[in-house]
C-alpha cells in the first residue's frame, strides 16, 4: 500500500529523535572522553586516564557535561536526517531513472544518506558547538585559555552571541560537512549490506529488531572508522575558537600531523 508522503515524514522524524535520545543516554560519558583526549591530548594518557581525572577533577557530573545540547544535537540531527532520507532516496531514483516506487540498492541507499546527511549537518553544528565546549570548560579554564564562567549552556551561547554573533554558531561547519557526508555514506552503506546479509534473499523488511540492531551497529562501526580524523579536527576548531580565532580545517590538520603522529597507538 502507498503511504501518505506526510505520514511517512512523521514516521522518519519520530523514529530518528528517539534513536537520538537513545544513543546520547547511553553514549555521553564516552562521548565526553572523546571530546576530551581529541582536544587536549597532552592532558591524558588514555582512556582510563581521563575517566579518572575527570572524575577527580569534576565529578560524576563531569562525564554527563552538555547532555542538554548533545540531547538537541542528536534529536535534530537524526530527525532531519530521516526525514530528509526518504525524500533523498526520491532524488536518487529521479537521477537513476527508476520509478518512484522502485527499490534501491545498497549503493544508492548509501548515496541518499550521504544526501540527506548535508541538511542535517546544518542543524547539528550549532548544538554540537555548545556541547563540546560545555565537555572542555574545565581544561580550558584551569589552562588559561578563558576565564572562569558559569559552565551552563546558556552562558556558553551568550557567549558565542557576544563574540561572534549568530553565525559564531557554525564555527568547524566545513569540518561538519566533511564528516557528515561521507561519514554517512559508509554508515548507510554498511546499515543496507549488513541488512541484505541477514535477510539472505528474503525482503529486508521482514528482518527483526535483532538483526536491525546489529546492521545499525555494523554502519556505526563504518562511520566512525572512515570520519574519525575529520571529527578530531572538528573538535579542536569548535573548542580551541572559544580563546579567539583558530586555524581552519586544512592548517589544523597539518598541526595534529605534524606535531602528534609519533603520539598514536592503542592506550587505554
Amino acid at each position: 500500500m502507498k503511504s501518505n508522503p506526510a505520514i511517512q515524514a512523521a514516521i522518519d522524524l519520530t523514529a530518528g529523535a528517539a534513536g537520538g535520545t537513545a544513543c546520547v543516554l547511553t553514549g555521553q560519558p564516552f562521548d565526553t572522553m572523546k571530546v576530551k583526549m581529541q582536544t587536549f591530548p597532552d592532558l591524558y594518557r588514555g582512556l582510563t586516564d581521563c575517566c579518572l581525572k575527570t572524575y577527580s577533577q569534576v565529578g560524576f557530573r563531569g562525564f554527563y557535561k552538555g547532555t542538554s545540547p548533545a540531547l538537541i544535537a542528536n534529536i535534530a540531527e537524526n530527525s532531519v536526517l530521516f526525514m530528509c532520507y526518504g525524500f533523498c532516496q526520491q532524488v536518487v531514483r529521479k537521477v537513476a531513472g527508476l520509478d518512484k516506487q522502485a527499490k534501491l540498492s545498497d549503493l544508492q541507499n548509501a548515496a541518499a544518506g550521504s544526501f540527506a546527511s548535508a541538511f542535517a549537518a546544518l542543524v547539528l553544528c550549532p548544538t554540537e558547538l555548545v556541547k563540546c565546549r560545555l565537555q572542555t570548560m574545565y581544561e580550558m579554564e584551569t589552562s588559561g585559555k578563558i576565564a572562569k564562567s558559569q559552565n551552563t549552556v546558556w552562558s556558553v551561547i551568550k557567549s558565542i552571541l557576544r563574540k561572534d554573533g549568530p553565525l559564531g554558531f557554525y564555527h568547524g561547519l566545513s569540518s561538519t560537512l566533511l564528516r557528515e557526508v561521507p561519514g554517512y555514506f559508509f554508515f548507510f552503506g554498511g546499515y543496507e549490506l549488513s541488512r541484505s546479509f541477514f535477510a539472505s534473499g528474503r525482503s529486508k523488511d521482514e528482518l527483526g529488531p535483532v538483526p536491525l540492531m546489529l546492521s545499525g551497529g555494523v554502519g556505526g562501526i563504518c562511520l566512525w572508522l572512515a570520519v574519525y580524523p575529520v571529527d578530531c579536527i572538528k573538535s579542536r576548531i569548535q573548542v580551541l575558537s572559544m580563546s579567539g580565532k583558530q586555524a581552519g580545517f586544512i592548517r589544523t590538520f597539518i598541526n595534529v600531523v605534524k606535531n602528534e603522529d609519533k603520539d598514536v597507538g592503542p592506550q587505554v
